[in-house]
């Protein structure tokens, strides 16, 4: 319609929101459908942060925010980017805001001007290169492929780096793969990243408690301390307390990038919910004992599935680091017929298929920016996600 920003021609709807609603859709019409297409943990908030919600309320604590957050969480988070990140900083370089995305896309529009550079890895978090366009940069995709386990390395890294670079977006452990980056891998990223210091780092940590056996998660600043005063580290609730609903993201850096980002907020959404504010309070502050659990439960369904997909000859599975993600390929599939007919000529093909077929609804990876894979959030039940490994495979089998 002529009356539409032009912005919006730059940009695509979310392929992992569409696909949740089809399965939905299916659902609906009596359908037995299984989503690994939805990013939420399937476990409840934990208790202690609910009644500190439900004590904020008692109190009246239900008037508007000042826009960069309530002092006290900003403490908490000063606290704990202090006590797991070794990092050090002032509430006055903290800001909240209404979940991750919303404090990424704030950075981005304080920052970007056209013909700016955002470098984004794929595959990447669907809404990273959108919310570039969206605020007038431009997205440079390098890609991290499966035979490196999906980790960028330097040498490209240094080969996308451009006097127009601005920001680079750094995702560790990673949605859609899992992938995690160890010191040592995270360091020689880090070192790139000295050698050109006009390029700012944007890290998106919300996957930080979810890494699985012996590995230690680390964040770009605390690697390399020199990074840190063009680092904005940006975490958040919602997948390591369960509280996606509860839209609490959160960041820290520079002042005046977070100046800069209460300007912005102060006239977009002004503060976040005080509700979600004081249970983030209690997230941060409070135990941590849930984390054990999720933790064991979520490294289990990850063995399990990744076991389940690699025994059909069509699939290949890497075992991820962290997240609640596998991104399988599905390159050896391309090319067979569906028992609709269809050939299968993209993972595009491969997921509608899987969905029509077997009722099954994962996330293609060409939205991801990497094909020939396909994404699958194991955060759901055990029986689930068994049922759902054996629908794959009877899908696979049945091509042609």
């Amino acid at each position: 319609m002529a009356f539409l920003a032009d912005a919006l021609s730059r940009v695509k709807t979310s392929a992992t929101i569409a696909i949740t609603q089809k399965a939905r859709d299916l659902k609906a019409e009596g359908r037995d459908v299984i989503s690994l297409s939805v990013g939420e943990p399937d476990f409840d908030t934990p208790d202690n942060i609910k009644e500190a919600a439900i004590a904020a309320i008692r109190r009246g604590e239900t008037k508007y925010t000042p826009v960069a957050g309530i002092p006290q969480l900003r403490e908490a988070i000063v606290r704990k980017f202090k006590r797991e990140n070794e990092l050090e900083y002032k509430a006055n370089q903290v800001i909240v805001g209404t979940g991750g995305k919303h404090v990424i896309y704030n950075a981005l529009l304080s920052t970007l001007n056209p013909g700016d550079e955002v470098i984004c890895v794929a595959p990447y978090w669907v809404s990273y290169p959108e919310m570039v366009a969206l605020c007038g940069g431009t997205p440079v995709i390098v890609s991290a492929v499966q035979k490196n386990d999906f980790k960028l390395q330097p040498e490209d890294l240094e080969r996308v780096i451009t006097p127009k670079t601005k920001w680079i977006i750094m995702n560790s452990p990673s949605n859609p793969s899992g992938a995690a980056y160890t010191w040592d891998e995270m360091k020689k990223l880090t070192d790139v990243l000295m050698r050109h210091p006009h390029v700012w780092v944007l890290t998106d940590d919300m996957y930080e408690h979810l890494t699985y056996g012996d590995f230690k998660f680390v964040t770009p600043a605390q690697v390399e301390p020199n990074l840190y005063n063009r680092t904005l580290t940006m975490n958040g609730v919602s997948k390591a307390y369960a509280m996606t609903g509860w839209r609490i993201g959160y960041a820290a850096g520079p002042l005046e990038l977070i100046k800069a980002m209460d300007m912005v907020q102060g006239q977009q959404t002004s503060g976040t919910s005080s509700i979600s504010q004081w249970a983030a309070v209690e997230a941060l502050d409070g135990t941590q004992a849930h984390l054990t659990v999720f933790k064991k439960a979520f490294e289990a369904r990850r063995d399990l599935i990744v076991s389940m997909l690699n025994q059909t000859k069509l699939l290949e599975c890497p075992k991820p680091e962290g997240a609640f993600y596998v991104y399988p390929s599905c390159a050896a599939a391309i090319g067979k017929t569906a028992p609709s007919g269809k050939v299968i000529a993209t993972d595009e093909d491969f997921v509608s298929e899987l969905l029509a077929t077997e009722a099954v609804a994962a996330v293609h990876g060409s939205a991801f920016g990497l094909g020939p894979n396909f994404r699958i959030s194991y955060a759901t039940s055990d029986a689930n996600l068994e049922e759902a490994g054996k629908r794959i495979q009877r899908f696979c089998a049945s091509l042609r």
